[in-house]
């Protein structure tokens, strides 16, 4: 694993704020020529630093989703539990995001789903199906105030 240095800490900021920058707007932001910059940035998807790019929806309600937050508990913590559930929760496309967590909670997932019908779906014939949960607890989220 390479370390990142202060020009590709940048080229990742700057993304972060607008992925579809172009490639001159973004040399010109982070101090490079365009060829320089585009050489980085290959790198750094190459490396798999950038895994890819994606869009945030402003309002996914508008756009028929609902995110709901679920925090997993398993019934033990031992590497061959965490490592056999995460392997399973990467094979449910409805979930966005996963955390590995401190507290309470083993995991926190975000999930996209249609309404609370589907959620209830994605809850019964996978969440509560994954290796070793004890316990499901789920919020849905109303509105988002902070994303990106």
């Amino acid at each position: 694993m390479h370390a990142l240095d202060e020009t590709d800490l940048a080229i990742l900021r700057e993304l972060r704020l607008d992925a579809r920058v172009t490639n001159a707007r973004l040399a010109e932001a982070v101090g490079l020529s365009p060829s320089a910059c585009l050489r980085r940035l290959r790198l750094l998807e190459h490396r798999g630093v950038i895994r890819g790019y994606t869009v945030l929806l402003a309002e996914p309600q508008r756009a028929g989703q609902v995110t709901v937050i679920v925090q997993i508990t398993l019934d033990r913590q031992t590497e061959q539990h965490l490592t056999r559930f995460e392997a399973a929760i990467r094979r449910c496309p409805e979930v966005r995001e996963c955390y590995l967590m401190t507290g309470m909670a083993d995991y926190l997932l975000r999930v996209e789903c249609r309404d609370a019908a589907d959620y209830e779906r994605i809850h019964k014939e996978q969440l509560s199906r994954m290796p070793g949960v004890a316990r499901i607890q789920s919020s849905f989220a109303i509105r988002a105030v902070v994303t990106g």
